[in-house]
């Protein structure tokens, strides 16, 4: 292994490759602070341009974007509550509220700091376990993807602040919105009300800026606009207490972003959800979470980074894209001529490991470039909100028209907006919505393709033992609140008599 690393550093750190990958990195905080680009778009505009420098450095520059993009959704997430992707949609729930508290350069300090030290352990890891993690993720099916969306669902609708039952209730909405367009399994059209354009369905996208960017927007405006914040450069600066105090959220994010990053089609989005609902578990701050909980951005944000880079573990080793981008950049290594399987690590080693240890220098590039700038961007709240609203709308809309060129986007953005609104109107939880709509499809082929294995005898996913531990991890967490109430009912009646 340590021969591989040699031979990556020495591919990553020519002076060609570290102005690619600064590039990179460059490129993708802009196209993240887009609402609407995304990485996937970002990466898939730019492939044309690297088509006349070596595949080992195209590489690294799309993998710059990648990462990039990501952290670059956070800016927007915390200062304008505008997340670019739905990975970045839980960060805002505790880093927009810090943001309001005048602690938007600790929140942006800590992201930066959590996505670092996640890069530093997710490559450890790939470095190591690369290999025999493809072999495991090869067990990961249809049922057994469906019980980890199962998994997701419940976690969030026990975890949401409030009560359970409008969790559920919103977690169902978002899956029925997921269910617009093609029926997976029949391949006809559903809930369309004979629209072309929503043959595709509703994507995630717009609902997410629709629900918070314009709903944020809306509910301000009614609330007749808040002055905007004046905090000294002192608060924020991030705080060694917050350092220590997010330390071990970062360590579990980061764990459970690599985990679920090495499968095929889970994803950072699932990754984020499940760290932030984790940490809101464990954490003994548990009731600041969605209040501005610093664990509530560090935990997400490190789950983001570190499934970001085991993404490439099923792209690289088996030739199934982890995610959206990593689809992109599978398409983009056949344009190269580069065959991905489990060969590709014996037959082009200088390729891969100078890839992974691009991740390193890109994440370092991206701390020393955004940790001393955190303060900076906080500034923004500076400015007063008669301004700053139409910024937010026209970014929010431009960037849902740049998704298909389309001004029906920008229509489904402004319906969410008002949802939105309604929505913190009545108080009703946003996160469980988002999970359904994110993993709605995703949960649907997976229910269609195991209904195919079983021929429609869906009880023999009790004869595949991953699916059972998975579904009664998910069946103990859905029950375990409800016990815990039943027996603090039975004591205080006890204690009455």
């Amino acid at each position: 292994m340590w021969e591989n690393l040699l031979l990556g550093v020495s591919t990553a750190l020519t002076p060609t490759n570290l102005l690619w990958c600064f590039a990179g990195v460059v490129l993708g905080t802009v196209i993240g602070l887009l609402p609407g680009m995304g990485s996937a778009t970002g990466v898939a505009i730019l492939i044309p341009l690297t088509l006349t420098v070596e595949p080992v450095t195209a590489l690294i520059l799309l993998a710059g974007i990648y990462y990039g993009a990501q952290y670059g959704g956070t800016i927007t997430s915390v200062l304008l509550s505008t997340p670019g992707e739905a990975a970045s949609v839980v960060t805002t729930l505790d880093g927009y509220q810090m943001a309001r508290q005048g602690r938007a350069g600790a929140a942006l300090a800590i992201a930066a700091i959590g996505s670092f030290a996640a890069a530093i352990l997710s490559l450890i890891l790939l470095a190591a376990l690369a290999p025999p993690i493809a072999q495991v993720a090869l067990r990961f099916g249809p049922p057994e993807n469906l019980a980890v969306m199962v998994l997701a669902l419940v976690t969030m609708v026990v975890l949401s602040t409030g009560s359970t039952l409008r969790a559920a209730a919103m977690a169902c909405v978002g899956v029925l919105i997921a269910c617009v367009g093609i029926d997976a399994g029949t391949g006809q059209a559903r809930y369309t009300f004979g629209s072309v354009n929503l043959l595709s369905g509703i994507p995630y996208v717009e609902v997410v800026i629709g629900l918070f960017a314009v709903g944020e927007v809306l509910h301000q405006i009614r609330a007749g606009g808040a002055r905007p914040i004046r905090a000294g450069f002192r608060d924020l600066v991030i705080r060694r207490s917050d350092i220590r105090d997010s330390a071990g959220a970062i360590g579990r994010g980061s764990l459970i972003g690599f985990a679920l990053g090495t499968l095929p089609g889970a994803g950072s989005t699932l990754a984020s959800f499940l760290a932030y609902g984790l940490e809101k578990r464990v954490s003994r701050n548990r009731a600041n979470f969605g209040h501005g909980a610093i664990q509530g951005v560090a935990a997400p944000e490190s789950a983001n980074n570190a499934a970001a880079n085991a993404n490439f573990i099923p792209t690289l080793t088996l030739g199934i894209p982890g995610g959206a981008t990593t689809a992109v950049l599978l398409g983009a290594l056949t344009v190269y001529g580069i065959q991905p399987g489990p060969l590709l690590f014996t037959e082009q080693p200088e390729l891969v490991w100078g890839l992974l240890v691009s991740f390193f220098i890109g994440n370092v590039i991206l701390l020393v470039l955004n940790l001393p700038l955190a303060p900076v961007f906080a500034q923004l709240l500076r400015v007063p909100y008669g301004f700053l609203y139409p910024l937010i709308l026209v970014t929010s809309f431009v960037g849902a028209f740049a998704i298909d060129n389309n001004f029906f986007s920008v229509v489904l953005v402004l319906i969410f907006g008002f949802v939105g609104y309604g929505m913190k109107r009545l108080d009703l939880p946003m996160a469980p919505l988002v999970v359904g709509v994110v993993i709605g499809a995703l949960l649907e082929k997976a229910l269609v393709q195991s209904s195919a294995i079983f021929d429609g005898n869906m009880w023999l996913l009790a004869t595949q033992p991953i699916c059972v531990v998975i579904l009664l991890i998910a069946a103990a967490m859905l029950t375990a609140p409800l016990l815990a109430r039943h027996r603090a009912g039975r004591k205080e009646h006890a204690d009455v008599r």
